[in-house]
C-alpha cells in the first residue's frame, strides 16, 4: 500500500481511503455482511482511512464500521483511522432539515459518534456543510476543544470555499478539506486547491467516480431503486445522462489502450493530481474494492494525461453535481 500525509499537520494514511456511506444509505439497499467483509478486505489490503458521517443511515454507518473494527484482526484495527462528518439534521422519515454547527451540538454529535464507532477518539472530525447561522470559527473552535481533550485528533473541513478555509485555519490547524473532485467535478482547481496548498492543508477527494457515473459500470438503461438518490441527481437525468456516458465511452477507449478499467483510470487521474490528495473510493463490495485498489498500479505519463484530458475535458459534464436545493448548501460553490 502506498501512503500519503494529510496536510502538514495530519496523519499518514493509505493513498486510497474507503468511503463507507453507500453501505448504509443513499445508493439503494446494501448487504450488511458484504459491507463488513469489504471493510475487512480494505484493512487487509492496507487501507487505513475509513470515512463516514454520523447521519449516514442515522447512525447505521458508524455502527457498521464499529462492528467491522471489533471483528477485524487487532493489527488492522490499531492502524485504522476514522474520518467523521457531523452536523446534518434528519427526521425519522430520513428527510434533511439543515445543519447544526453550534459548539454544544458539535460536542454532542462527537459523544454519540464515539459510542457508535466503539473508539476512544475520532481521527479527523468535520462538519459536513457549513451552518449558515454559526460562524465557522465557532464550529472549528469547538472541534479544537475536542482535540485538546483527546476525543479528536485532527480538524477537517468539508465542501468549503477558499475564504472559509482561511477563516477556519486562522483558528486552529486544519488537516484536510473533504470535497468532491473527479474528472467531471473539477471546481476546486480554481481557488480551493490553491488555498489548501498555500496553507498546507490536504484534500480527501470523494466522488472520484462521480457516484458510479464514470465507473464504467453504469449503463444507459439502468433502473435505479426508489431509495437511490441518484434518481434525483441532475447528472443522471435524461439527456444529461446520455451526454455524460458519452464521456465515459471516450474514457473507456483511453483505458482500454492502457490495459486498465475505466474506474482505475479515473481514480489514477485523481491520484496524479498531487501527493496531497487522497481519493476516497465508495466500494460496497469486495470485487469493486479490488478493482479500485488496482488504480494504485496505474501510472499515468504525460501522454496518458493528455489523452484523458482530450476524452474528458474540464467542464464537459452535463448537469450540476447536486440538485439545486443541495447546491445552495455548498459553501464551496459560492
Amino acid at each position: 500500500m502506498l501512503h500519503r500525509i494529510l496536510g502538514t499537520t495530519g496523519p499518514q494514511v493509505s493513498a486510497l481511503g474507503l468511503g463507507c456511506m453507500g453501505m448504509s444509505a443513499l445508493y439503494g439497499d446494501a448487504d450488511r455482511a458484504e459491507s463488513v467483509a469489504t471493510i475487512h478486505a480494505a484493512l487487509d489490503a492496507g487501507v487505513t482511512l475509513l470515512d463516514t458521517g454520523d447521519f449516514y443511515g442515522m447512525g447505521h454507518n458508524e455502527m457498521l464500521i464499529g462492528e467491522a473494527l471489533r471483528t477485524a484482526p487487532a493489527a488492522h484495527r490499531e492502524k485504522a483511522l476514522t474520518s467523521v462528518k457531523f452536523g446534518a439534521l434528519r427526521d425519522p422519515d430520513g428527510n434533511w432539515s439543515g445543519y447544526d454547527g453550534r459548539p454544544a451540538a458539535v460536542k454532542n454529535f462527537a459523544a454519540y459518534s464515539l459510542q457508535r464507532l466503539g473508539v476512544d477518539h475520532i481521527d479527523v472530525y468535520r462538519i459536513a456543510r457549513v451552518d449558515p447561522d454559526v460562524p465557522i470559527e465557532e464550529t472549528v473552535g469547538a472541534i479544537a476543544e475536542l482535540v485538546e481533550a483527546g476525543h479528536v485528533r485532527h480538524i477537517g473541513l468539508s465542501e468549503v470555499g477558499a475564504d472559509t478555509i482561511r477563516r477556519a485555519a486562522a483558528v486552529a490547524p486544519v488537516t484536510d478539506v473533504q470535497i468532491e473532485y473527479s474528472l467531471i467535478s473539477r471546481g476546486i482547481e480554481d481557488r480551493i486547491l490553491p488555498a489548501c496548498r498555500e496553507l498546507g492543508i490536504g484534500v480527501t477527494a470523494y466522488g472520484v467516480l462521480s457516484r458510479g457515473l464514470i465507473s464504467g459500470h453504469f449503463t444507459r438503461d439502468r433502473q435505479l431503486a426508489a431509495n437511490d438518490f441518484r434518481g434525483h441527481s441532475p447528472r443522471f437525468q435524461g439527456e444529461n445522462l446520455q451526454r455524460n456516458l458519452d464521456l465515459v465511452d471516450a474514457l473507456r477507449k483511453v483505458a482500454d489502450e492502457r490495459g486498465a478499467t475505466v474506474a482505475q483510470t479515473a481514480i489514477a487521474w485523481v491520484l496524479s493530481r498531487g501527493e496531497d490528495i487522497v481519493p476516497l473510493v465508495g466500494a460496497r463490495r469486495r470485487d469493486r474494492l479490488a478493482e479500485a485498489l488496482g488504480a494504485l498500479d496505474v501510472t499515468l505519463g504525460a501522454a496518458d494525461l493528455a489523452a484523458i484530458e482530450e476524452a474528458v475535458p474540464a467542464g464537459a459534464a452535463a448537469g450540476d453535481r447536486y440538485p439545486a436545493e443541495q447546491m445552495a448548501h455548498l459553501d464551496s460553490e459560492h
